[in-house]
């Protein structure tokens, strides 16, 4: 059957208008793909089965599944077509939307912006909605052809990657519920019984856990659902990076929160206050903790979820970047029996993660390790964490005060926010403590600035700082579509480089694939500015010189900087120039 199926492909395609129209057998016949003798004994088998005779023809072994498909298009009058032999171009693949193409099965093969015609491939023959629906939704003018369902399938998931068919035909059934589009255009004048009924709309509830599942299976950090005048967006947060999803039905807004709301035991009737709560799920046996926050805004609440995955955090020393020389620094670091450890950088750099490793390194029955933390963002067996809770009054600077009549060896203070909070740290460090705390500021050096601009005693800093840790969080190129390539002038100028300091070097960079969602990237690392006190630098601390000073003079001492992490990150082929560019500043 192979060899009929291969010569059968040499000969020029026979025009579809030729076998619309005909019997099931007789188009088979003309694409070669049986004899008459074939269809005859099918139809002799079909008078006392009564099965069609295409199933027949399959049992027999004569075609394939392909090939009633084949002849089912051309009894509709359509072209068969092999997209394993079509080179979609990209711009054809934009110009039909993801939760389109995956709502109808349907990928594009051809399309003509000036015209807006576009030839699209579906799986059957008698899919009429599709070329109706695109007509009337897009404007477009439609040709249709058919191709084989398996392959249609791999080009979705691997050109329209992301957007899930089940997630496209939820959101086409929701747009349908005659019962949640009543809730348009109500704003607050939604009675508590109804919109308690909408959040627990089954289709609503069946939305909103198939975002949460997929955020988690896609890595993402953050989900965000927000309210805007004429749209209600939703957004995930993979790698550092925001992109966007299919976006519901504006009125689908209000159940989809008050949804969220419910699973985070919130009160759904007050829509004029921020709220914070939490979800707990349980996702291939792995504890997935959701952190919700609810912001009121001009069109409805916003609501952030901060997806805390146990199973996609490395709580250990030696999986979370560090290199050897690096680990041993960080190592000889944590095991002083008292002094301050600083670890500084923005927001979603990874210093909770580096301290919850460096504490769970420490953490064994001889030492007693205290946290205050804000919120507690996992659980970890055998430390004692406590959460801030201002508005009961429980601040950092309160719950460090009990701390210290609490017998610790080691103090975890989430963030060092103001003057109280740094004296108490320092208190701590000096009657015998290890105290590991976090800063926001660019780097390692301004980290003593800042703590002087709180208004820390130079003198009692040097006593107590023992090192400050910068770090950043750069994409990793995707190992899958990674290749080499020649940056240009401007881009080795935003490193402060030259082609004559490169020479020899390879650079790389992500081509974009299926794998990566198109990105280049994908996963992250962290890279990092260790900066050790010692003597040198307390005296130049003690001499309150400025930031530059103390940099130029911590780099004598063998600091390397965030910029020249980059650096070493870029040359081993792990990132690109242009996440280093954005993530770190240039040394002054």
């Amino acid at each position: 059957m192979a060899d009929t199926e291969a010569s059968s492909r040499t000969k020029a395609p026979i025009d579809p208008k030729e076998l619309k129209g005909r019997r099931f057998g007789r188009v088979l016949t003309k694409l070669k793909k049986i004899t008459r003798d074939q269809v005859h004994e099918a139809l002799q088998i079909q008078k006392s089965r009564k099965e069609p005779i295409g199933k027949i023809l399959v049992g027999l072994g004569y075609i394939n599944e392909v090939d009633v498909t084949a002849a089912l298009a051309g009894q509709a009058g359509m072209r068969m077509v092999d997209l394993d032999e079509i080179d979609i171009p990209a711009e054809v693949i934009e110009a039909l939307p993801p939760e389109t193409a995956n709502t109808y099965q349907v990928v594009p093969l051809t399309f003509d912006k000036a015209t807006r015609s576009i030839v699209i491939a579906m799986k059957s023959p008698d899919n009429f909605r599709a070329v109706d629906d695109l007509r009337l939704l897009m404007g477009f003018t439609v040709e249709a052809v058919v191709a084989p369902a398996a392959q249609i399938d791999h080009v979705l998931s691997s050109r329209y990657s992301g957007q899930t068919k089940s997630m496209a035909s939820m959101m086409a059934e929701l747009g349908e519920s005659d019962t949640l589009a009543a809730l348009a255009g109500r704003g607050d004048s939604i009675d508590l019984d109804e919109l308690t009924k909408a959040a627990e709309d089954n289709k609503v509830v069946r939305l909103v856990n198939l975002v949460l599942l997929q955020a988690i299976k896609d890595k993402a950090s953050d989900i965000h659902f927000e309210p805007f005048e004429t749209e209600f967006k939703m957004r995930y947060r993979i790698d550092g990076i925001l992109y966007e999803m299919i976006p519901p039905p504006l009125h689908l807004a209000l159940p989809i929160i008050s949804r969220v709301k419910v699973m985070a035991n919130l009160d759904i009737a007050e829509r004029r206050l921020p709220q914070d709560g939490r979800i707990e799920l349980t996702v291939h046996n792995s504890q997935v903790d959701l952190r919700v926050s609810v912001l009121p805004t001009m069109f409805g609440e916003s609501v952030v979820l901060r997806v805390l995955d146990r199973s996609n955090v490395q709580l250990s020393l030696d999986k979370i970047g560090l290199r050897d020389d690096e680990l041993q620094k960080i190592r000889r670091l944590i095991k002083k029996p008292n002094g301050i450890i600083v670890v500084t950088g923005p927001t979603g750099c990874g210093k909770t993660t580096t301290l919850y490793a460096a504490l769970n390194e420490l953490n064994d029955p001889t030492t007693k390790i205290l946290t205050a933390e804000d919120p507690v963002e996992y659980d970890i067996d055998g430390l004692i964490q406590s959460q801030v809770n201002t508005d009961q009054g429980l601040t950092f600077a309160r719950l460090l005060r009990s701390f210290l009549r609490q017998d610790p060896d080691i103090i975890l203070v989430g963030e060092i926010r103001d003057l109280e909070t740094a004296q108490i740290a320092v208190q701590a460090s000096l009657t015998g403590h290890l105290v590991f705390s976090t800063l926001h500021t660019n780097d390692a050096p301004s980290a003593i600035l800042r703590l002087l601009d709180l208004g820390i005693e130079s003198f009692l800093l040097t006593a107590t700082i023992e090192a400050v840790i910068a770090q950043r969080l750069v994409r990793r190129i995707c190992l899958k579509c990674k290749e080499e390539y020649i940056p240009t002038e401007e881009q080795l100028m935003e490193l402060q480089l030259t082609r004559a300091t490169v020479e020899g070097r390879t650079f790389f960079r992500g081509r974009g694939c299926e794998g990566c969602n198109h990105t280049g990237y994908r996963g992250r690392m962290a890279i990092f500015e260790i900066m050790p006190m010692s003597d040198n630098l307390r005296d130049t601390v003690a001499s309150q010189i400025s930031t530059n000073v103390i940099r130029a003079e911590a780099r004598k001492e063998g600091m390397r900087s965030l910029r020249d992490s980059g650096l070493m990150a870029i040359y081993e082929g792990q990132t690109t120039i242009d996440e280093v560019v954005r993530e770190t500043i240039t040394d002054e």
